[in-house]
């Protein structure tokens, strides 16, 4: 009988051991790897797989920030309104609430946001929440609880219930001691700021989680973001869509960088498309988890001499913000983003010029602008 006994518990052992999930199991899984939060055993949910010509379901966290609100509206023309969900801790206006679905999400909550996912199907997750540079730089604390505490939650929950993940970086993953002029995909990265330092953090946690549990990670560094649909949030690059404001409301610009300070730059549309066309490339034509993307590269002088030529009367001056500078002067001027051309067949659409038009047609008609055209 002891023997018995003894058998019995070395089975039982074995088939409850988690290991590396390439022994015996009782359920298919990936031999990869599993969830780092392993699900309990009386857990009671049911999982919905679903066939490659079945629309995805997505969740995006941090939706009311400058890209989600866009992004939806961008896949919900392409799935259908009801397979994309905005969250977020904010109240949403009114617009976007009646726009399509919306939900409260607070992503340091790990329990409310992986009962999200399970109870609305989700397929695929835009994880948008984020403490940008200059904003960050002011609550460190806050920055690394929401870009750090929060990715971790979106790993696991992403990892478990076997999501496609889109997670951003940006041109603040690189550092002074990174080449500038162009930036490479793979070179040194020793960021200077909380932002840039939690996004390196999720690009090598990403590519961790892939070749560890097969998570699908899908991750682009975006350039500084052009959008007549929101306001300034804190971005060192924020000063391009200030200026337009300035430009329509008083006729005056004050610029807290200096004139030849030159970063890469991006009109939303070419982001939004480029985001959803790495999260639809097939993943044998992916060769990384993280690739650069961008579209042009301008300085504050040379982007309010193309203002100037629909406003001719705005003043432009400059007042450095010094921590601004600093973290610009650390950035890129120029990404090189020939791998994304190659492998999924990126291909930006705005140039400065029409950037620059297409802001001022969507921001309005002003007296000033009327009597330039």
């Amino acid at each position: 009988m002891p023997i018995v006994k003894n058998v019995s518990r070395a089975v039982s052992q074995l088939l409850q051991s988690s290991g590396c999930g390439c022994g015996i199991s009782i359920v298919p899984v990936r031999c990869i790897g599993v969830s780092p939060r392993q699900v309990a055993s009386d857990a009671s949910f049911h999982s919905v797989s679903f066939s490659e010509s079945d629309h995805p379901r997505v969740l995006i966290t941090g939706g009311l920030g400058q890209l989600g609100v866009g992004l939806a509206k961008l896949l919900r023309k392409r799935f259908g309104k009801n397979n994309v969900i905005l969250s977020d801790i904010r109240k949403p206006a009114d617009h976007v609430f009646h726009s399509g679905p919306f939900i409260y999400s607070d992503i340091l909550d790990y329990k409310n946001l992986r009962e999200i996912v399970v109870n609305n199907r989700i397929t695929w997750l835009f994880h948008y929440s984020a403490l940008l540079s200059a904003v960050g730089e002011a609550n460190v604390p806050l920055a690394r609880a929401v870009n750090i505490t929060g990715l971790h939650n979106v790993l696991d929950i992403a990892a478990e219930h076997n999501l496609r993940l889109f997670v951003p970086s940006t041109i603040g993953a690189f550092g002074p001691t990174s080449p500038r002029d162009p930036t490479p995909d793979l070179c040194i990265q020793r960021p200077r700021t909380i932002y840039g330092v939690s996004k390196v953090h999720a690009e090598l946690m990403g590519e961790y989680y892939h070749y560890r549990y097969g998570l699908d990670f899908r991750c682009l560094r975006y350039p500084g973001i052009i959008s007549a649909d929101s306001q300034p949030g804190g971005g060192t690059t924020d000063y391009a869509v200030q200026i337009f404001h300035d430009a329509i409301k008083t006729g005056k610009f004050q610029c807290n960088l200096k004139p030849d300070t030159r970063l890469p730059m991006m009109y939303i549309d070419d982001c939004l498309k480029a985001t959803l066309e790495v999260m639809e490339a097939p993943a044998e034509a992916l060769t990384m988890r993280t690739y650069n993307i961008s579209a042009m590269s301008f300085t504050p002088e040379e982007l309010a001499q193309e203002v100037q030529k629909h406003v001719p009367e705005l003043q432009v001056t400059y007042n450095v913000d010094e921590v601004r500078q600093a973290i610009a002067d650390s950035w890129p001027m120029n990404f090189d983003d020939s791998n994304a051309r190659r492998d999924w067949g990126w291909k930006h659409d705005y140039d400065l010029p029409e950037l620059v038009s297409t802001m001022f047609s969507f921001l309005g008609s002003d007296s000033r602008i009327a009597q330039a055209n």
